[in-house]
């Protein structure tokens, strides 16, 4: 049996003021668990999800409450391709806020990333499917942190409200 492999790097668009987080789940019933652990968690949260099915119908099902980054996790889905991985765009919150509880929804897998950075999706295809291999979050680190860069660090978690 022969196997061709292939490697896909997919660029991940990053509408304003959004933050994306893409994970693996493993059932039809995330896209409605998902949701509900969204609203739940934080209020006027709002989101677009895309959930790649990897058998069955093998849809790609989808929701939300902003049908900007619906439509974005939905393009971003069919770029990758490979089942069982969900697209999560948010706004109006942080992935801090929402994280913990994806991680405690019964279906969520694996959180792969959760950023506003630049995004990068490094993809291999074979003649099955294809798999996420990785994330590239952001740049390469430019150095290493100072003692005025601690104090700014210290200073921007106590201003935004994150420590006291």
């Amino acid at each position: 049996m022969s196997t061709d492999l292939k490697f896909i790097v997919i660029d991940i668009p990053m509408p304003e003021n959004s933050n994306v987080i893409i994970g693996r789940t493993h059932f039809i019933k995330s896209v409605e668990d998902i949701y509900e652990a969204l609203v739940n968690s934080v209020p006027n949260i709002k989101f677009g999800l895309a959930f790649l099915e990897a058998s069955g119908k093998r849809l790609i099902r989808y929701d939300g409450n902003d049908d900007e980054l619906v439509n974005t996790a939905v393009e971003v889905a069919k770029k990758i391709g490979g089942g069982h991985y969900f697209v999560l765009y948010i706004r109006n919150a942080y992935p801090i806020n929402v994280l913990n509880t994806l991680k405690h929804v019964p279906e969520v897998v694996e959180l792969m990333v959760a950023t506003a950075n630049p995004v990068q999706v490094i993809v291999a295809e074979t003649n099955q499917g294809r798999a996420i291999l990785g994330i590239v979050d952001g740049y390469p680190p430019l150095g290493i942190e100072g003692d005025e860069d601690k104090k700014e660090r210290y200073g921007f978690l106590r201003r935004i409200g994150y420590k006291k």
